[in-house]
C-alpha cells in the first residue's frame, strides 16, 4: 500500500452514490462493505421486480374472482335456458297429442266418405304427414336441446368471452343464444292463417300456431263438401279450381292455383298495401317508406287519342296523366292515378282550352274505388262567343285509401261536341299537382255540396250539406248550414266552387264576385274576395280557395254578389259541380300567410315576364316571410323550413293581350335562375265585361332558402288596369314534410 495515494475522482464518486464509507488516506475498504458495483445493481433490480411481481399477483387474482362471477351467474342463465327447453318440450309434445287427436277425427269423418279411391289417398296423406311430424318434433326438440348443451359447453370453456349477453336488444327483438357469440334478431312474425301462441320475450322468439278454418267455421266449405285444414289455409275436398276462384275461399282467403286450396290473404305492415287481394290472387304489399308527415307530387295531362273514329265528348273521357317523377304514395296508370297509403288528399288542376261546343264543358276530379264512385269536384266552362282561351283552377280535398284512384274527367251535355273539330287544350306547364297528408299529422278532411238549386239576383250565401269528414267533433256546421265550425286552433285550406246560369246583359258587363268571410266573437272580416266575368244566357262557374288561420270557435261562410237585374241559378246537387272541400291542419306542423297585390309598381303597358310586387296582409309567420329589403323586396316569399307549399293566386285587370300567361317562379340554391313550378293562361277579354281575371293554384315541395314569386306576360297586347284593393290576392300554405 502506497501513502498518500488518492482513488479515481469518478470512481470514488460513485461509491459514494452507493453510501459506502472509504479511508481515501490510506485507500483501505472496511470489511463489512460491499465494494462491488454490479452487486448493487442487481439489488435494485430484484426489488423491482418483486414489486411487479406482486401486483401481477393481485391483478390475477381480481380476474380468478371475476371469472367465478360470471361462472355463477351463467350457470344460473342455463338453469333457466333448461328450464325453458323443458316447458316448450312439454308444450310440443301437448301439440303433437292434439295434432294426433285432430287428425284421428278428421280420418273418422272421412271415412265415411263413399269414394273408396279418395279415402285412400286421404288415408296414406295423413298416416305419411303424421308420422312426418313426429319425426319432425322429435328432430327438432332433440337438435334445439343439443343446440343449447354443446353451445353452453362451449361457452363455459371459453370464460373470457362475453357469455349469453347480447346486449340491449330493440323492443321488436329478442337475444338468439343459439348464435356464436349470442346476439339480437328480430322477432318472427306470424305469417298469413297463424295466430300468436307466444309472445316474443328477450330470450326466445314469437311461437305461432296454424288456424284450424275448418274448425272455426264448420260450414266454410258447404254443408255437404269436406274441409281439408292446411298450414296458412284450407282446402275443400271435390271443389273444381274454377268454382274456388269464383269466391268460394270466402272474405279473407284467395284461392292459390299452384297449391289448389284456399290461403289467408297477406297482412301488410301500416297497411301498405300495392294491390289488394282478389278471388285469385294475394296481397301485395308496398315497400314502407319513411315516416313523412306530406309529400306533393305533379304531372302533366293530355287529351286522349281518338279511338275508331268516335270522338265525341258526350259520352265523357279520361285526360291522360303523365307524371314526371316517381312517388311513394301512388303510381301513374293511363287515366288514373292509384293510391298506395291511407292519408289526407289535396288536388289542384290549371286547365285552359279553346272550345266551340255548343252549350259548356265539364271538368270534374273523380275518385273511384271507394264504395261508391264519386266527383269530388267540378267546373263549367261556358260556350264562349268567339274562339279565345278560356281557363280555370280545379281543386278538392278528400280522405284516400290504397287502391282508390283518381281521374280527370271531361264530357259535354249534348252530342255537339267533337274532340278532333272543338277541343283544343293548351300545354301548361304542371297542370296537375297535388300534395298528401299523412294521418300522423292530425290534419282533417271535409267535403260539403251545396244543398239546393235556387233562383236569386242580388247576394247568394249558399248552404252546405255535409257528405263527408274524417273527424266530425273537430269540424261542424253552424246551425243555419251556412257555415264552417272549427273546434280548435289551426290552419285550413278550403276551396268551394259554385256552379250557376245567369241571364241579362249587366250579368255580363259587371260580373260575379265570390267573398269569403271569417267570423271571430260574433265579427266578420273578409278573408278573400274574387271575380268571375258574367254570362248571359249561360252556364257557369265561380271558384275561390285560400289558405288562413283559424282560431276555435271561429266560422267560415261565402257570399256571392251579383249586379241588378241579373236573374242568376245557383245550382246545388250530387254531381259534383257545386262542392266545398277543406283541409284542417294543426298548427304545430303548418302555417299561411296571405298577401294582396302592392299599389305601388303595378306593372302596366306592355307587360312581359314582370314580376309582381305583393303587400302581406296578415300576420308574419316563421316558415314563410315576404322578403322586404334589397332587389328582391316584396316580390318574393321565403321559405325558411323544409315542406310542403300549396299556393292559391287570383288575379281581376283589365286587358287588351291576346294572351295573358301567369307564372309562378321557383328560385333555390341549387338554380340561380328561376324556373317555372305551375303555369295558367286568360285568353282575350270577354265581349262587353269591363273586368276579367285568371286563377292559379299549384302545391310543391320547399326547402330553406326556397323562393317563389309570380311574374305576367302580355303576349300582343297591353296591360290597362290590374285591381288591387279586391279581387287580386295570393295565399301561401306551408306544411312540415
Amino acid at each position: 500500500m502506497v501513502q498518500g495515494s488518492r482513488w479515481p475522482r469518478n470512481y470514488r464518486k460513485r461509491l459514494l452514490w452507493g453510501g459506502c464509507m472509504f479511508h481515501t488516506q490510506t485507500g483501505a475498504i472496511r470489511e463489512n462493505e460491499v465494494p462491488s458495483e454490479d452487486a448493487l445493481i442487481l439489488q435494485l433490480h430484484l426489488a423491482k421486480g418483486y414489486e411487479k411481481f406482486t401486483e401481477m399477483l393481485k391483478s390475477q387474482q381480481q380476474i380468478i374472482v371475476d371469472l367465478q362471477q360470471k361462472l355463477a351467474e351463467q350457470q344460473h342463465v342455463l338453469v333457466s335456458q333448461q328450464r325453458e327447453i323443458l316447458e316448450q318440450q312439454r308444450k310440443m309434445y301437448e301439440q303433437m297429442d292434439l295434432i294426433k287427436v285432430q287428425y284421428g277425427l278428421l280420418f273418422d269423418t272421412v271415412k265415411k266418405v263413399s269414394f273408396q279411391s279418395l279415402q285412400e289417398d286421404i288415408q296414406n296423406y295423413f298416416e305419411s304427414h303424421l308420422h312426418g311430424l313426429q319425426n319432425q318434433v322429435r328432430n327438432h326438440l332433440q337438435k334445439s336441446y343439443s343446440v343449447h348443451k354443446v353451445e353452453v359447453d362451449a361457452k363455459v370453456i371459453n370464460v373470457g368471452e362475453s357469455l349469453l349477453d347480447c346486449g340491449l336488444c330493440e323492443s321488436d327483438e329478442f337475444c338468439n343464444f343459439q348464435k356464436t357469440p349470442s346476439k339480437c334478431e328480430k322477432c318472427t312474425l306470424c305469417p298469413a292463417g297463424f295466430f300468436q301462441m307466444a309472445e316474443c320475450s328477450a330470450n326466445s322468439d314469437r311461437i305461432c300456431q296454424d288456424r284450424d278454418e275448418c274448425t272455426e267455421s264448420p260450414s266454410i266449405c258447404g254443408e255437404r263438401i269436406k274441409c281439408l285444414n292446411t298450414p296458412g289455409g284450407f282446402r275443400c275436398l271435390g271443389i273444381a279450381e274454377k268454382d274456388a276462384a269464383l269466391g268460394m275461399c270466402g272474405d279473407e282467403h284467395f284461392f292459390n292455383k299452384e297449391m289448389q286450396e284456399c290461403q289467408a290473404c297477406l297482412k301488410c305492415e301500416d297497411g301498405m298495401v300495392a294491390v289488394p287481394c282478389s278471388t285469385v290472387s294475394d296481397t301485395v304489399c308496398s315497400a314502407a317508406s319513411e315516416n313523412k308527415l306530406s309529400e306533393s307530387w305533379a304531372a302533366n295531362i293530355v287529351l286522349p287519342s281518338v279511338k275508331s273514329g268516335i270522338s265525341q265528348v258526350y259520352s265523357g273521357l279520361n285526360l291522360k296523366i303523365k307524371g314526371k317523377l316517381p312517388c311513394d304514395i301512388l303510381s301513374t296508370e293511363e287515366s288514373s292515378l292509384v293510391f298506395r297509403q291511407h292519408g289526407l288528399l289535396w288536388t289542384d288542376l290549371n286547365f285552359a282550352v279553346k272550345h266551340n261546343c255548343r252549350n259548356f264543358l265539364q271538368l270534374s276530379l273523380k275518385l273511384n274505388g271507394s264504395e261508391e264512385d264519386c266527383e269530388l269536384s267540378g267546373v263549367r266552362i261556358e260556350q264562349p262567343e268567339g274562339k279565345y282561351f278560356q281557363s280555370t283552377s280545379l281543386s278538392s280535398a278528400a280522405e284516400v285509401e290504397p287502391s282508390q284512384t283518381l281521374s280527370v274527367y271531361l264530357r259535354s251535355p249534348n252530342q255537339f261536341c267533337n274532340q278532333s273539330k272543338d277541343l283544343h287544350i293548351y300545354d301548361l306547364n304542371t297542370p296537375l299537382s297535388l300534395f298528401w297528408l299523412s294521418h300522423d299529422t292530425g290534419a282533417v278532411a271535409l267535403s260539403a255540396q251545396m244543398s239546393t238549386a235556387m233562383h236569386y239576383q242580388t247576394n247568394y250565401r249558399p248552404t252546405f250539406k255535409i257528405i263527408s269528414v274524417s273527424d266530425p267533433y273537430m269540424l261542424s256546421l253552424s246551425h243555419d248550414g251556412r257555415a264552417i265550425k272549427f273546434t280548435e286552433t289551426g290552419v285550413v285550406k278550403f276551396v268551394i266552387h259554385q256552379a250557376l246560369y245567369s241571364m241579362g246583359h249587366t250579368c255580363v258587363r259587371e260580373g260575379f264576385s265570390l267573398i269569403s268571410y271569417i267570423n271571430r266573437n260574433g265579427t266578420n272580416r273578409e278573408l278573400m274576395n274574387v271575380f268571375k266575368s258574367g254570362v248571359n244566357y249561360r252556364d257557369t262557374s265561380i271558384s275561390a280557395s285560400a289558405a288562413t288561420k283559424v282560431d276555435a270557435g271561429d266560422l267560415v261562410s261565402f257570399e256571392i254578389l251579383s249586379p241588378a237585374q241579373c236573374n242568376v241559378r245557383y245550382f246545388g246537387d250530387s254531381s259534383g259541380i257545386s262542392m266545398f272541400s277543406l283541409i284542417w291542419i294543426p298548427s304545430a306542423v303548418s302555417s299561411a300567410i296571405s298577401a294582396t297585390v302592392s299599389v305601388t309598381g303595378l306593372p302596366t303597358g306592355a307587360v312581359r315576364n314582370k314580376l309582381l310586387d305583393f303587400t302581406q296582409v296578415s300576420s308574419n309567420e316563421k316558415q314563410i316571410q315576404l322578403d322586404s329589403s334589397g332587389q328582391l323586396a316584396q316580390k318574393y316569399f321565403i321559405f325558411t323550413e323544409k315542406g310542403v307549399a300549396s299556393i292559391a293566386f287570383n288575379l281581376k285587370l283589365i286587358h287588351s293581350c291576346n294572351m295573358l300567361k301567369v307564372t309562378l317562379n321557383q328560385l333555390t340554391m341549387d338554380h340561380m335562375q328561376p324556373t317555372a313550378v305551375a303555369q295558367q293562361i286568360g285568353g282575350q277579354m270577354p265581349e262587353g265585361s269591363i273586368w276579367t281575371s285568371v286563377s292559379l293554384h299549384a302545391s310543391f315541395e320547399v326547402h330553406n332558402g326556397t323562393l317563389i314569386s309570380v311574374s305576367l306576360d302580355c303576349v300582343r297586347g297591353r296591360i290597362n288596369q290590374i285591381a288591387h284593393e279586391h279581387g287580386t290576392s295570393i295565399s301561401i300554405l306551408w306544411i312540415s314534410s
